[in-house]
């Protein structure tokens, strides 16, 4: 598998693997599950969708999708394209959306300090929770520079080998991590021992720098620290990064300049964060 498809197959995992997982538990329905398979390959980017490309993504039979696919536009979750006989995802779907970044008040508090910090590495800070093998942007500052990642929130990109997602494994139980990594085995046993060492080195990163590193490995020409939010209460472990195009964020530049930022911004986060518990 190239480095390319292997970032896709990180990046847009399928929730198949789950619903086998859990398939004999009595209390795991699996009709709904396979509906929310569906609403789950609509990602960015992935703006319409055929049955059969539904099929191909969920691994279920065409007529099984047919059938999920109906439920779901007459529920207001997808739309149907009569044109080209597609879906898209409906309103209902955005107001789920809307009800759990409503409840993610750190967005407002973080947002002024992520933005300081991008003008001043001249790159991107994001804040990010996990979604299966993903990281799920749900903040976004950006530079003034023109020289930065053009990536909005709902973006994703791989847990695995993104700075951001293996500072929330570092931040994440132990159990959790095997069942990532047994996943990950999964997908690709030729690059999976890479990848577990990349993450294996980003624990001893984040223990002797407080600080998980990429670069280079994510993307080629895109280099990016991160910490993890392990904030308590109601908020889901989070992780927040800076990054950007190689040339104009060297790892030294990363590690020296803007280390000390990003653990300040962290280290506020937490503190603002746990008064308001």
């Amino acid at each position: 598998m190239s480095k390319e498809a292997l970032k896709t197959s990180l990046t847009t995992s399928r929730t198949v693997s789950l619903s086998e997982r859990f398939k004999d538990d009595r209390h795991f329905v699996m009709a709904l599950a396979r509906g929310l398979d569906v609403l789950a390959c609509f990602r960015s980017g992935s703006k319409m969708l055929g049955n059969q490309e539904i099929a191909q993504r969920c691994q279920l039979s065409k007529s099984t999708v047919s059938r999920l696919t109906a439920t779901l536009v007459k529920m207001g979750y997808l739309m149907h394209d009569e044109e080209t006989g597609k879906y898209r995802l409906g309103m209902a779907t955005l107001s789920l959306g809307i009800g759990m970044l409503a409840q993610l008040d750190i967005r407002q508090i973080a947002r002024p300090l992520m933005q300081e910090l991008a003008d001043f590495s001249q790159g991107m800070v994001t804040l990010g929770a996990r979604d299966r093998l993903s990281m799920l942007y749900i903040e976004n500052c950006r530079s003034r520079s023109a020289l930065t990642l053009s990536m909005d929130v709902g973006s994703r990109i791989p847990l695995a080998t993104s700075a951001m997602g293996r500072a929330y494994l570092a931040e994440s139980d132990p159990s959790e991590v095997r069942e990532i990594i047994d996943r990950i085995n999964e997908l690709d046993d030729a690059s999976s021992s890479s990848i577990i060492q990349g993450i294996e080195k980003a624990f001893v990163d984040y223990k002797n720098l407080g600080c998980t590193c990429s670069f280079g490995e994510w993307q080629d020409n895109v280099n990016g620290i991160a910490v993890g939010l392990k904030l308590g209460g109601s908020f889901p472990i989070m992780a927040i990064n800076c990054g950007g195009p190689s040339f104009n964020l060297s790892p030294e530049f990363l590690l020296n300049e803007v280390r000390p930022k990003l653990l300040d911004v962290a280290h506020r986060l937490r503190e603002t964060l746990g008064q308001l518990r």
